[in-house]
């Protein structure tokens, strides 16, 4: 059998294999680093195969399918569009596999609730994910702008039909246009180094208002981090509205938490921030 690179070869092509883990992802400089990569790559007409590195992760932070890291990626380089490739012509509206009645979906919302029903459980052939993890996926995906394709990985030249615009698989389209390339990386995070919980008050705020997170309204610090690392603000019900990037160290937000700004530096004896979290480096989910 030949390798993937002789293959790309036989198309007069070059390929280069890229292995992440989580912590290239949630860590900032390591997460910039990938994407200078991954764009000089592709300067360079140079294809990136990107997976996931097996010799150094574990089950707790294993990405776990290849739809979900092929998400991160697309938010990484910022991607205009995700191509998932399976054993189904796309996403039907009840299995094809049971129902001769079955429609293929063309179109719809990444974010449509009705499409966790449609896509069901269990994985395909051709993959461990199965058609609900390719929704996910698609879900992550939109959170940076992006658009999903679900097609067929059997279909005769699948890729250069969807670059010339037919209409082939399912399309599921973001919600919103693109957000900034720091939100992206904040949007795109799945591990978080602790949890502020929130008073209905600082919820509004920062979910309504569009404004930074002050310590005024921290309940709860939970967890160990240091200044600049992500955290997750949930509310009273423990529910997850939003993440970003803390402006001090968990012992030090456990200090300031549920106090004024201005009595930061009585407490600590200096000042990094005003915010708990600013606005800039806050995203909502």
């Amino acid at each position: 059998m030949q390798t993937w690179e002789a293959q790309f070869r036989r198309h007069g092509l070059h390929a280069a294999q890229i292995l992440l883990t989580h912590d290239d992802l949630s860590d900032r400089k390591r997460y910039l680093n990938g994407r200078g990569t991954l764009r000089a790559l592709l300067d360079l007409g140079v294809v990136p195969i990107v997976n996931e590195n097996d010799t150094v992760v574990t089950d707790e932070i294993r990405f776990g399918d290849n739809d979900t890291l092929g998400a991160l990626v697309a938010n990484l380089i910022e991607a205009d569009g995700l191509i998932i490739l399976t054993d189904q012509l796309g996403l039907f509206d009840k299995d094809p596999r049971k129902h001769a009645d079955a429609s293929l979906v063309a179109e719809s919302k990444a974010g449509d609730p009705a499409l966790d029903a449609m896509a069901g459980g269990g994985a395909g052939a051709l993959g461990r994910g199965g058609m609900l993890t390719k929704v996910r996926a698609a879900r992550l995906a939109a959170r940076s702008g992006a658009f999903t394709v679900i097609v067929g990985g059997r279909i005769e030249g699948v890729i250069t039909r969807l670059r010339q615009g037919d209409v082939v698989g399912t399309l599921l389209l973001p919600e919103q246009g693109r957000v900034a390339a720091r939100k992206q990386w904040l949007a795109s995070h799945l591990q978080t180094r602790g949890k502020l919980s929130l008073d209905d008050g600082a919820v509004k705020v920062v979910c309504l208002g569009g404004r930074s997170l002050l310590p005024v309204g921290v309940r709860e610090v939970v967890g160990q981090f240091r200044r600049g690392e992500m955290v997750s603000c949930v509310d009273s019900s423990g529910k997850e509205v939003a993440r970003g990037l803390v402006n001090y160290d968990a012992d030090e937000a456990r200090a300031i938490a549920g106090r004024s700004s201005d009595r930061i530096a009585e407490v600590l004896g200096y000042v990094s921030g005003d915010e708990m979290i600013h606005r800039d480096n806050l995203v909502l989910v």
